[in-house]
């Protein structure tokens, strides 16, 4: 299995580097964001390990180009910890986003957990709650029989996870744990993931009528009409 890692700081990509020869991977390195989307389209990694602070192209814009045209797992590293900064990038498609230090044991079990994502095979009938109508295989949901809407991944696995028990809250800890797996997440990169989910469900995400709520308990999927069906 094939990782893209890429870094300016070349002590720290021979480091990561080590970390995933370690495990198994066969690693491709690059140190700015041309070179970057070179490797990709020449070796075609299985995943990419991508730092955002990168001269030429920086990590947000080689995440979208390659976005763009392909649906390889992509994990951003960043000394940012800002809530904008992350929104970016999950918004450009990124799978995951580890902050600068961080273990190499966090490393490699971020990775593992991407890949096991992005290997499972999605459901492939159609989900319907209501006047919502979700097709996993194609990460497509549409509102009402209008025009298809793309979803990320990891908005797709949120979306079928509370169509499936539609009118049902689902605890935050139940969230996280379906959509991010053994290596987790925490209760921000939930909200931030609700957030743009809704901005592309929601007729008016500040007032969200689809999915609701429930402080201190977490989330759930309201057909008003009761009309759900998984």
């Amino acid at each position: 299995m094939k990782a893209l890692v890429v870094d300016d700081d070349r002590v720290l990509a021979d480091v990561l580097a080590f970390t995933l020869r370690r495990e198994g991977f066969q690693v491709i390195l690059a140190y700015d964001g041309l070179a970057a989307l070179q490797r990709w389209q020449d070796d075609q990694p299985d995943i990419i390990v991508l730092d955002i602070n990168l001269p030429g192209l920086d990590g947000f814009e080689v995440c979208n180009r390659i976005r763009e045209q392909a649906d390889v797992p992509i994990i951003l590293l960043t000394v940012r910890d800002e809530e904008d900064d992350v929104v970016r990038g999950l918004n450009m498609g990124a799978d995951d986003y580890i902050t600068k230090p961080f273990s190499p044991r966090q490393l490699v079990a971020r990775v593992q957990a991407v890949l096991r994502r992005a290997s499972q095979p999605p459901a492939t009938p159609l989900q319907q709650a209501g006047d919502l109508s979700f097709d996993p295989g194609r990460r497509e949901v549409s509102i009402g029989g209008g025009a298809a809407l793309s979803l990320t991944r990891l908005e797709a696995r949120l979306l079928g996870y509370l169509m499936l028990n539609a009118n049902h809250v689902l605890t935050t800890e139940a969230l996280i744990d379906h959509v991010w797996g053994a290596a987790g997440a925490d209760r921000d990169m939930l909200r931030q993931l609700v957030h743009r989910l809704r901005g592309k469900i929601e007729p008016d995400p500040a007032q969200p009528s689809y999915i609701e709520t429930v402080s201190g308990l977490g989330y759930g999927l309201m057909i008003v009409d009761g009309d759900s069906d998984g």
